[in-house]
């Protein structure tokens, strides 16, 4: 016989009778029409766990100097516990928790979280101060892709536009110096790598970034007197002579400069500013 013809009048006629007679909701249970019979499973309510519970669990984490079970207990509470300040007080948390582990992805991810959903708190600026110190602290040396030093940047950028009055302002005005820096430093590398594969197109493309976006940081004295260098070596000699000029108006005593003058001397040539050059220009700006 069909199982579903058969339990199924069954089924229609008792919660007709039930619905009918009044009589109280515990008079059958509906396992007793199961026509599988009885369950095999006990279902059980997963009781909820209180936010401060998952929340001191992380802070003892924290105290013992387990960072990522740290984090993770913060993550818990937030899935738990969404959109209560609990969950707020919770990702702040594990910023700082994966900050202190040196998981740059994990610490970054957090704090945009954080920043899109709390921007306005009183904590914000540390966040994204926190978000560039971890990106600050593993820093590459300049012979590596320096992808983390450019978001860096941004981050304490932040800082100092966003909360100029904040703690961490002036921490981050330094940091955003030492990043140019070396982010300067590693286009000039990369200058220097294609002057020795006299690829003086590539080097000066290199040159010129450092002038442009680094003009402020110490190696715009050596990209002045390489940029003289090519220049030189294709025959170029008013961008040579501009370069070596300005290099000497405003780095006079630098050590460049007189690479420059002696390089040009030996050609024949003296520093002297072309007020087409683009160099010149860009000082003048």
């Amino acid at each position: 016989m069909n199982r579903k013809s058969e339990y199924g009048p069954k089924l229609f006629l008792a919660l007709a009778a039930l619905a009918v007679s009044g009589a109280p909701a515990l008079a059958f249970s509906l396992e007793d029409l199961n026509p599988f019979g009885p369950s095999k499973y006990e279902q059980k309510v997963d009781p909820q766990v209180p936010a401060d519970h998952f929340y001191n669990e992380g802070l003892t984490k924290l105290e013992k100097g387990d960072y990522e079970g740290a984090a993770k207990k913060f993550g818990e509470l937030q899935k738990k516990h969404p959109f209560t300040q609990h969950a707020r007080k919770a990702l702040l948390m594990e910023v700082y928790s994966n900050y202190r582990e040196g998981k740059t992805t994990d610490t970054t991810t957090a704090a945009d979280r954080y920043l899109s959903l709390y921007p306005n708190t009183p904590e914000a600026a540390y966040v994204t101060y926190l978000a560039g110190q971890v990106l600050f602290e593993n820093m590459p040396d300049i012979h590596r892709d320096q992808g983390n030093m450019t978001k860096a940047m941004k981050y304490f950028q932040a800082v100092v536009e966003k909360y100029p009055k904040s703690d961490y302002a002036a921490d981050a005005r330094t940091k955003l110096q030492i990043a140019r820096d070396q982010l300067a430093a590693y286009e000039l590398n990369v200058g220097r790598f294609y002057m020795k594969k006299e690829n003086y197109a590539a080097a000066i493309n290199r040159f010129r970034e450092v002038l442009f976006k680094y003009q402020t940081t110490r190696e715009a004295e050596e990209a002045l007197e390489r940029l003289t260098e090519c220049y030189l070596a294709i025959g170029v000699t008013h961008e040579a002579q501009t370069a070596a000029a300005v290099l000497g108006a405003n780095y006079p005593n630098s050590p460049f400069y007189q690479d420059a003058f002696d390089r040009l001397k030996g050609q024949g040539l003296s520093p002297k500013e072309s007020q087409d050059s683009w160099i010149s220009k860009l000082f003048r700006s």
